[in-house]
């Protein structure tokens, strides 16, 4: 049996070494475009800012590594063109020609592709989608004096780090009235909005970019009140599936344009799997299809796609609750579940409540305030949490939150739950368990 998967990076390579682990006797094929596979984009702003030294550490494993190691045969420079459902080939590009390689599983890793603008096409203008143009990215931001973030999202924020790390100036632009609009309710967001312009950022909230313009190179940005002079602009307004592979051949779409799939990452056409940022995904808060492309999830669903596609229906995929953390020098920034807009926007009654807690006890060197937001439905089970603060205990505390959302937890038994305590890692009431006990306090 051929097993082969379309996209070398985190679902695509996931979905190749399982499917082998799993079914030995199993050809598995990798085709990927550039020459990285298991390649993560959110390590390149720390490559540009230069924590990360080598461009090779922007992967995992080498395609040398899984050949020898792992058993699965990987094309790289090798472009999927179209796909035979009748013949069962995938038609590829590789070294000039255009072959056709068997398949009797196929598994699309297409990821996601970024959102652009009039003026992208211009020199000095640069996305951050895959690491193997990460040279070029660093490149340009070097050789920049004034640079402009178009999108205030986590990308957008983690660049504007690295470019202000390297001493440049740095305007962002945000349609929205508020930065991480997706992802943070407004009073959480204000708090990383004030960190971004103490640290020198030119911050133009309610400001759609609507085009750049300059002769063969970028020189300024057009927006709905004015133009901005630059020498670079990093666009990170949003990505959308890549799904033209698939679309040709008539597989059904979902949210957002993404690949309708079961819990088992199973297409519309039978034999066909999608899995990572391609596909749409099940969230366990709002119990329906959504989009949200990260990396762990993409990683799990390759592992879900690989295994049922060399063995048939044996692992289901349970969905996501949109847990997600970045940071902005120390600022940390985690979330999980689900915001008050989006509980408003599907018909959810909620309380939420905002506190300020410490992350140490008080008298513990190295104490800081956080912010913590915590959402509940009707039935006192928790929905969303939100923190911000300037401690990596922030990602630790969004962890605990998420499983509690998973497993729908009540704040009742969140209150009662049995978390460490010692002066150094947390307060004797912990974060958590301050904000159920607050949330408690006032019921429907």
């Amino acid at each position: 049996m051929n097993i082969v998967v379309i996209g070398g990076g985190a679902a695509g390579a996931s979905a190749a070494v399982r499917a082998k682990r799993l079914n030995p006797n199993t050809n598995v094929i990798l085709i990927e475009a550039t020459d990285m596979v298991t390649h993560g984009p959110c390590a390149i702003p720390y490559y540009v800012e230069g924590l990360v030294k080598d461009r090779s550490s922007l992967i995992t494993y080498t395609p040398q590594y899984l050949e020898e190691k792992r058993g699965v045969k990987v094309y790289i420079n090798t472009k999927a063109i179209g796909i035979d459902i009748d013949k069962k080939v995938v038609r590829v590009e590789r070294k000039g020609d255009v072959e056709g390689i068997k398949w009797d599983k196929l598994i699309v890793a297409t990821g996601a592709t970024p959102i652009t603008i009039p003026g992208s096409n211009l020199k000095n203008v640069v996305t951050m989608r895959h690491p193997a143009y990460a040279d070029h990215v660093k490149n340009v931001i070097i050789n920049a004096d004034k640079i402009a973030i178009i999108g205030g999202s986590y990308l957008g924020i983690e660049m504007a780090e690295a470019a202000l790390f390297l001493g440049k100036k740095v305007l962002m632009f945000e349609k929205e009235h508020q930065i991480l609009a997706g992802a943070l309710d407004s009073d959480l967001a204000k708090v990383v909005e004030e960190e971004l312009v103490s640290s020198g950022i030119g911050l133009y909230l309610s400001e759609p970019v609507l085009e750049l313009s300059g002769n063969d190179r970028v020189e300024k940005v057009v927006t709905e009140h004015g133009s901005y002079d630059v020498d670079a602009v990093v666009l990170a307004i949003g990505i959308k599936p890549q799904t033209e592979i698939a679309k040709d051949i008539g597989i059904r779409l979902g949210v957002k344009g993404s690949i309708s799939v079961n819990e088992y990452m199973e297409t519309s056409i039978e034999d066909i799997y999608a899995a990572g940022d391609v596909a749409e995904k099940y969230h366990r808060v709002l119990k329906k299809k959504v989009w949200i492309p990260l990396a762990p999830t993409a990683n799990k669903e390759g592992q879900v796609a690989g295994a049922n596609a060399a063995l048939g229906r044996t692992l289901a995929f349970r969905g996501v609750v949109g847990t997600a953390v970045t940071k902005f020098f120390d600022l940390y920034i985690g979330r999980t579940g689900i915001t008050e807009k989006e509980a408003k926007e599907n018909g959810i009654d909620f309380r939420a409540k905002t506190i300020s807690v410490r992350t140490k006890a008080h008298y513990y060197p190295g104490s800081v305030e956080i912010k913590m937001k915590m959402i509940v439905d009707r039935n006192n089970t928790i929905i969303g949490v939100q923190v911000v603060g300037k401690d990596i205990s922030v990602a630790h505390y969004i962890d605990v939150a998420a499983l509690a959302i998973e497993r729908n937890t009540v704040i009742d038994d969140l209150f009662f739950s049995d978390l460490g305590y010692m002066p150094a890692t947390a307060p004797v009431w912990h974060p958590l368990i301050v904000a159920a006990r607050v949330l408690s306090d006032s019921r429907f």
